[in-house]
C-alpha cells in the first residue's frame, strides 16, 4: 500500500526572489531525507507562494525497506583468547549490533581473518519516520534570516502554521510553538483564516477555492495568458521579461493582470528611463505598438481577483505618475550639466577607501585601455575614441538620473554623451563598459567598448588584490569573480591574444611609475592574480562540456594566454576520440615526465644545443631531425597545427625509447638526451600539460 504525504510550511510574506529557490531547496532536501531513510516513493511535487512552501510525496511506501548488511568486527586474534573463548571485544561488538556470538563467522581480508556478522534491520513504518522531516524544515538556508519572539531559531520569516498530512491523517510533530495539523490559511484578503485539508490529494483544489494558486508554474502561466489577452485586445506588444515574470508570480497568490496609463508627455523622457521606472521600481510590464514604439500604458498584476479593479488601477497610475514626474525633473536638471563638470566631481567620489577615487580609477583605466587597444590592433580612430571614453566613462555616476536609478549607469552616460556631441564610438563604449552585467549576460559588441570593459574590470580586480582584499570562500562582496569571468568571455568572444602575466607586469609598471597620480602602487608579483584568473578559466571551460582532465591540462600549460587556453581545451576535446589519441599522448607524456625529472640535472645547461656527435644510434638521429623540422616553424603555426606535428612524432618517439636509455651513467650523453627531450616537452607544454590527460583503452 502506498500513500501521499503533504508538508506545508506557512509563513509571513517572503521576498519574491527567495520563494523559487527555497521551494526547490525544500524538494531536494525532502528527496535526500527519503533516500537516507530508505523510503521509496514515486514522485515529489513542489508548491510555493509568498506565504507558503510545500511538497507532496506521491506513492510513498508504507514502511522503510528492510535491510541486511554484512558488518566487519575485530580481527580473529582479538576476538578469541588463547583458549578459544570469545573475548570482551567480540562480545561487545555483537551486542552493539543487537546480535549474539552465535551469529559470528570469519572472513579473510588481505590474509587476516576478521569477525563478521549479518545484520538484518526491519524497516520502520512510515508514520514513525516522517516526523524526522522536522530536520529538513530547520535545515533550509536563506540569503537573510530573522529572529522573532524570544526564539533562538532564525528563518526567512516567522512560521505561523505547519501542515503534515499522510493521506487524511495528521503526522504529529512541532517546531517552536507551532504544532502540525491539517489547517492551512487561504488568501490573506479573499480566503478564510483557517482552512481544513481533508486529504493530501485535495491540496491544490481546496487552496484554489481559497484564492491561492499553490502551483507556481500554473500561477505564472495564468499571468502570461492574462497579459496575452490584454495585448491581443488592444493590439499591443508586451515584452514578458522572464525575470520580471518570475518575480511578479512570486509576489502574488492569486494573480489578476490589469492595465493602466500615464500622460503621453512623459514619452519625451528616454525610453530606458521609462522602462526602468516601470519594471525595476513598480514591477510593471511595458507596452509597445506593433512597430515596437513605447506606448503610454503599463500592465501590472494584483494579488487578488477583479473586484474593485478600478481603484487598484487609479492607485497604480498615481504612484507611477509621481515616479515619472521625478524622472522628468531629473532629466531636465541633467541637461544643464557638462561632462567636464561631472568628471571633476568624480575627484571627490570614493571608489573604495583603500583604493582611491573614481577619478583615479579612470586615470588607471586610461593607461590599461591604451596598452590593450594597441595590442589588439585598434585603428587610430578607435584609439582616439578609446582614449576619450576612458577619461570620462564614469561621468554619469554623479548625474541626478543615475543617482535615482542606478540601473541606468552607462545607459544614461551614452545618451548624455551623444547629447553633448561626443562621437558615437565614445558614447557606445561608455554604455558597454559595464557589460556583461551578469555571468552569462550580453557582451560588448563594439571593439572600443570591449577594450574599455576589459580594462575597467582588470583595474577593479588588480586594485582590490593589490590592497589585500581577495575573495575567500563564498565571500566576494565586490564581485571580482564575476568581473574576471567577464574578462575571459570578452577576450574569447573577440578572439584576442591575451597573455595575462606579461600584460599584468606591463600594466603594473605603468602605474607604479607614478603612484601619486594613479592613487596607489600595485604589487609586482602576479601569482595570486594568475591563480584567481585560472580558477575562473576553469569555470568558463566547464560550461563548454569539456572533461575535467582536459581543463586541467589546458590551464596548467606553460603559457598564460587566455584565448590560447580555450583553443587548446576545445582542440583536445575534439581529439579525444582519435584512434591514435592514446598512443600519441602516452609517448608525449613519457617525454614530458623524463624532461621534468631531468630539468634539475641540467640546471643552467637546459637550453644548450643538442650535440649530434653524441648520438649512439639511428633512432636518436631520426628523432633529432624530426624535432628540428617541427621546431623550425613552430612559432608560425597555430596550436592545432603544432599539436598535429607533435602527434606525428609519436612513432619516432616510441622507436627512440625502444632503442635508447636516457638516464645513462655518461653525463654528457645523458644530458644531451635530456636536452633533446626538453625541446619536445617545451613545445608540448606550451599547448597543454598533456601529462595530465587521462587516456582510456
Amino acid at each position: 500500500m502506498t500513500h501521499n504525504f503533504l508538508l506545508e510550511i506557512g509563513l509571513e510574506e517572503m521576498p519574491a526572489h527567495v520563494v523559487e529557490p527555497s521551494m526547490r531547496q525544500l524538494k531536494e532536501k525532502t528527496i535526500a531525507f527519503l533516500e537516507e531513510n530508505v523510503l521509496t516513493y514515486e514522485s515529489v511535487d513542489m508548491f510555493s507562494t509568498p506565504r507558503r512552501l510545500a511538497v507532496r510525496i506521491n506513492g510513498l511506501a508504507d514502511k522503510q525497506v528492510d535491510t541486511e548488511e554484512e558488518v566487519k568486527g575485530p580481527a580473529k586474534k582479538i576476538a578469541l583468547d588463547s583458549e578459544g573463548n570469545w573475548t570482551k571485544a567480540a562480545q561487545g561488538f555483537v551486542r552493539g549490533q543487537g546480535l549474539t556470538v552465535e551469529d559470528i563467522y570469519f572472513q579473510e581480508i588481505k590474509e587476516v581473518e576478521y569477525v563478521h556478522v549479518r545484520k538484518f534491520t526491519a524497516g520502520k513504518g512510515v508514520e514513525e519516520v516522517l516526523p524526522g522531516l522536522l530536520s529538513v524544515i530547520k535545515s533550509l538556508s536563506f540569503p537573510v534570516s530573522m529572529h522573532w519572539a524570544n526564539y533562538d531559531m532564525s528563518y526567512i520569516r516567522p512560521i505561523h502554521w505547519l501542515v503534515a498530512l499522510l493521506d487524511d491523517k495528521v503526522i504529529p510533530f512541532s517546531l517552536l510553538d507551532v504544532e502540525t495539523g491539517r489547517v492551512t490559511r487561504g488568501h490573506r484578503f479573499l480566503g478564510h483564516e483557517a482552512v481544513e485539508i481533508a486529504h493530501a490529494n485535495q491540496y491544490e483544489e481546496i487552496m484554489e477555492k481559497e484564492y491561492v494558486v499553490v502551483d507556481s508554474a500554473k500561477r505564472q502561466q495564468m499571468i502570461v495568458d492574462q497579459i496575452h489577452a490584454l495585448a491581443k485586445e488592444h493590439q499591443w506588444q508586451v515584452d514578458q521579461d522572464s525575470d520580471l515574470l518570475e518575480e511578479v508570480s512570486n509576489l502574488v497568490e492569486y494573480p489578476t493582470a490589469f492595465y493602466g496609463s500615464f500622460d503621453v508627455k512623459y514619452l519625451e523622457i528616454p525610453t530606458e528611463v521609462l522602462v526602468t521606472s516601470m519594471k525595476e521600481h513598480q514591477r510593471y510590464f511595458d507596452v509597445h505598438d506593433q512597430d515596437g514604439k513605447l506606448l503610454p500604458f503599463f500592465i501590472s498584476v494584483r494579488n487578488g481577483n477583479g473586484d474593485y479593479l478600478e481603484n487598484v488601477i487609479r492607485g497604480n497610475e498615481k504612484v507611477l505618475t509621481a515616479r515619472l514626474e521625478d524622472a522628468a525633473f531629473f532629466y531636465e536638471e541633467d541637461k544643464a550639466l557638462t561632462i567636464e563638470e561631472c568628471v571633476a566631481k568624480l575627484k571627490q567620489v570614493t571608489f573604495h577607501e583603500k583604493i582611491g577615487t573614481i577619478y583615479e580609477k579612470m586615470q588607471r583605466v586610461a593607461v590599461f585601455a591604451k596598452l590593450l587597444g594597441e595590442k589588439v590592433g585598434l585603428t587610430e580612430e578607435e584609439l582616439a575614441d578609446l582614449d576619450r571614453a576612458s577619461h570620462i566613462y564614469k561621468f554619469d555616476l554623479v548625474t541626478n538620473m543615475v543617482d535615482e536609478f542606478p540601473e541606468l549607469e552607462g545607459i544614461m552616460g551614452e545618451k548624455y554623451a551623444l547629447m553633448q556631441g561626443e562621437p558615437a564610438g565614445v558614447a557606445t563604449a561608455i554604455r558597454e563598459h559595464y557589460m556583461p552585467i551578469s555571468s552569462e549576460g550580453k557582451l560588448p559588441q563594439s571593439t572600443v567598448g570591449a577594450v574599455l570593459a576589459v580594462a575597467d574590470k582588470l583595474d577593479t580586480v588588480m586594485t582590490f588584490f593589490g590592497v589585500g582584499m581577495v575573495p575567500s570562500g563564498s565571500n566576494d562582496p565586490y564581485a571580482l569573480r564575476r568581473q574576471t569571468y567577464g574578462v575571459i568571455r570578452i577576450v574569447v568572444g573577440k578572439e584576442w591574444s591575451f597573455p595575462l602575466i606579461p600584460l599584468y607586469k606591463e600594466m603594473v609598471a605603468s602605474i607604479n611609475a607614478d603612484p601619486e597620480r594613479y592613487g596607489l602602487e600595485l604589487p609586482v608579483e602576479s601569482d595570486e592574480i594568475e591563480g584567481f584568473v585560472t580558477g575562473r578559466m576553469k569555470q568558463f571551460l566547464s560550461t563548454k562540456d569539456i572533461r575535467h582532465d582536459i581543463i586541467e591540462a589546458a590551464t596548467q600549460a606553460n603559457q598564460t594566454d587566455l584565448f590560447l587556453m580555450v583553443r587548446s581545451a576545445l582542440m583536445l576535446k575534439e581529439h579525444t576520440q582519435d584512434i591514435d589519441f592514446k598512443t600519441s599522448n602516452e609517448a608525449l607524456t613519457r617525454v614530458i615526465n623524463l624532461a621534468l625529472k631531468g630539468k634539475e640535472l641540467l640546471s643552467e645547461d637546459v637550453n644548450a644545443p643538442v650535440d649530434p656527435s653524441l648520438f649512439e644510434n639511428s633512432a636518436e638521429k631520426d628523432l633529432y631531425q624530426a624535432v628540428e623540422g617541427v621546431l623550425n616553424n613552430a612559432s608560425m603555426r597555430t596550436i592545432e597545427e603544432n599539436y598535429e606535428e607533435l602527434k606525428k612524432l609519436s612513432p619516432i618517439i616510441e622507436k627512440y625509447f625502444d632503442n635508447t636509455m636516457v638516464m645513462v651513467d655518461n653525463d654528457a650523453v645523458r644530458n644531451n638526451r635530456l636536452r633533446q627531450l626538453q625541446k619536445i616537452a617545451k613545445l608540448a607544454l606550451s599547448i597543454a600539460s598533456l601529462d595530465l590527460l587521462i587516456t582510456k583503452n
